[in-house]
């Protein structure tokens, strides 16, 4: 997956991980990068019981879980105007059709979406709010 512009703060957290955090657990050779205290790998359900920790401090929805993030990516990167084919490709999937059920673009991106297109057909001097 690679890392686009917008999320790039992604890049000082992994450094943070990488050089201060993981270091402490002393992982040796050990090839997992997320690794828990007894220098293991993280399962599936330590994830997902460390998401719920940090959902509930952070006040969110308790119908949100860790495979929400993975929603939220392809449909940042879709509002991010990427090309349909390239999100498609970063999320892996096969058909454009599965992509399109993971994004749920918000009202605004939408109504951004609806007033370039009035634009472009109507040129540039239209006015929105009439």
């Amino acid at each position: 997956m690679l890392l686009v512009p917008e999320m790039d703060w992604a890049v000082d957290v992994l450094d943070e991980w990488l050089t201060e955090l993981r270091p402490r657990f002393s992982p040796g050779k050990h090839p997992a990068l997320w690794v828990t205290e007894r220098v293991g790998r993280l399962s599936p359900r330590s994830i997902n019981e460390s998401f719920v920790v940090i959902r509930q401090a952070a006040g969110l929805d308790e119908n949100l879980d860790v495979h929400c993030l993975r929603h939220s990516a392809i449909t940042h990167w879709t509002e991010f105007s990427y090309p349909p084919r390239f999100v498609q490709d970063q999320a892996g999937h096969s058909h454009a059709a599965t992509t399109a059920i993971y994004t749920g673009v918000s009202n605004e991106f939408r109504n951004q979406l609806l007033v370039s297109s009035l634009k472009a057909r109507l040129g540039d001097d239209w006015d929105v709010t009439a």
